[in-house]
């Protein structure tokens, strides 16, 4: 076995021959080849999937489970979610050592945002996928004569030769079902013969251009489509509006703001993801059975038709007619998340009315248009969400202590600008949460020199962060409980240029 660093990283990257040669790595190979056919069929067909992306890739959670679906790996059945199958099979990998966390751990529900896999199990992945015919990557040194048969998904490494030939010539392009595009992009990439892809994935593409997206209604069946990380791509062609199976549209990170109005077509999208859409007011007319729309500026009364929104963000309310907006959202029951933004006073107390029966609500995020008390009506037994996990308010709190004590689910909480006070009820009910796993206190949310908590607080904390300006004494005596034990991550300041 390798002695020095070197020898290591030259092992490592010769692995695929290591496993080979190497007698103390193939019992090892052995080893995880029974891991894999240990696997049940839906789990290996999953885990194959991972083969499309390159080495040391850090996969999304959402990016992956979403091409998942696309592909039919999953769908609603037996009373759960096509994600929260999904779900089920990234933590069965990950269970199984399949798969590795990537670097995001969402602290507060201890769930993987990203994946990636080791060197030796990737080697396995690749080598399974390419006997199932499953995945062909076009890259440096690859051999066309592998393809044998149909190619299902194709993959264009970074590393490969742009050849216009080898793409249409060499291969049989009829069956290809998923398009992943790392590195540079090249117009002809996109064949007429692509008559059945399901996924195009063009995430960090460089040089893509609009133009080169204005045959994309010819792909007709597809399903999931992604220019994250595009700078270049400011607008869409109107041709999308023909993609009447899209299910996901994924436009972060790119230079676009509007969407064509033929977006009314796509009566199948669920998943928009985007920076700073704005919206057609006609756009928003039409009920569409859309679950996730991020990042709305701006909407018109259609939205209360969206009974199938589960996620709804960015929504700034000092926009026009806050009241009538707030009030539209409590017609949206499904919602799972929800950020809204640039709320006054008296709007707050419209939004607490319109969620009081949101009883799905997972995630809400409340921030105030400039000063003024965000919890006025609270005191008035308005009940909050039954399921509320994740809380972030961002304004001054006065009522709110029986309101925040109902919420038994809570995981998460963010307070800013709340200035709260030592002898105010709300900041010891803050430490009866019974599941609350991370607090911060960020900038004004209290206010005097004495911050003390009671000996029984917290039981469950794990990440505790007080950006608490002025603050002299600090009392957690959770500390002295053994409490360091299993918090993951103490945070405590008192200066203001750490709060940036």
């Amino acid at each position: 076995m390798p002695k020095t660093d070197i020898e290591w990283k030259k092992m490592n990257d010769n692995i695929s021959t290591e496993l080979v040669i190497n007698p103390e790595l193939r019992g090892i190979k052995t080893i995880l080849m029974r891991s894999y056919d240990g696997l049940p069929y839906h789990l290996k067909a999953a885990f194959l999937y991972l083969s499309i992306f390159p080495d040391d890739h850090k996969i999304r959670w959402g990016r992956l489970v979403r091409r998942w679906i696309a592909e039919g790996y999953s769908r609603d059945m037996h009373g759960m979610t096509a994600i929260e199958l999904c779900q089920r099979y990234f933590d069965e990998l990950m269970d199984r050592s399949m798969i590795l966390p990537g670097d995001g751990i969402d602290q507060y529900n201890r769930k993987n945002n990203s994946c990636q896999l080791h060197d030796m199990i990737r080697e396995i992945c690749i080598s399974k996928a390419r006997e199932e015919n499953l995945v062909f990557t076009l890259e440096e040194g690859c051999c066309l004569s592998d393809t044998q048969g149909a190619i299902h998904n194709l993959v264009i490494g970074s590393n490969c030769k742009r050849d216009k030939d080898v793409l249409e010539s060499m291969l049989d392009l009829s069956h290809v079902r998923s398009l992943t595009v790392f590195g540079q992009w090249r117009s002809f990439f996109i064949s007429d013969s692509m008559r059945f892809l399901r996924v195009l994935d063009l995430e960090d593409t460089l040089e893509l251009r609009n133009c080169h997206l204005d045959k994309i209604g010819q792909l007709r069946h597809l399903k999931y489509l992604s220019v994250r990380g595009c700078s270049r791509i400011s607008c869409l062609p109107n041709s999308l509006g023909n993609l009447s199976h899209l299910e996901t549209l994924d436009v972060r990170g790119t230079r676009l703001n509007e969407l064509p109005k033929t977006f009314t077509n796509l009566q199948q999208l669920q998943h928009l993801r985007g920076d700073s859409l704005f919206f057609m007011p006609q756009v928003l007319d039409v009920c569409l059975n859309r679950h996730d729309l991020f990042n709305l500026y701006r909407f018109s009364g259609g939205i209360a038709k969206l009974k199938g929104l589960y996620t709804l963000g960015n929504v700034f309310v000092s926009c026009g007619n806050g009241k009538a907006t707030v009030k539209k959202i409590g017609d949206l029951s499904q919602l799972r998340k929800l950020k809204v933004q640039g709320i006054n006073e008296l709007d707050s107390c419209e939004l607490w009315s319109a969620i009081a029966g949101h009883s799905q609500l997972l995630s809400l995020s409340v921030e105030r248009q400039s000063s003024g008390v965000l919890d006025g009506c609270l005191c008035e037994g308005l009940s909050p969400p039954i399921s509320l996990e994740s809380l972030t308010l961002d304004g001054e709190l006065t009522k709110a202590t029986e309101w925040i004590g109902k919420l038994q689910n809570l995981s998460k909480l963010v307070l800013e600008h709340s200035e709260l006070k030592q002898d105010d009820d709300a900041i010891q009910a803050l430490g009866f949460l019974p599941n609350l796993a991370v607090l911060r206190l960020n900038t004004c949310s209290f206010e005097g020199t004495k911050l003390h908590f009671q000996s029984s607080s917290f039981l469950n904390l794990m990440v505790l962060e007080l950006y608490v300006l002025g603050v002299n004494s600090i009392k957690l005596p959770f500390l002295l409980l053994g409490f360091q034990k299993t918090t993951t991550n103490l945070f405590v300041t008192n200066n203001y240029q750490n709060q940036r």
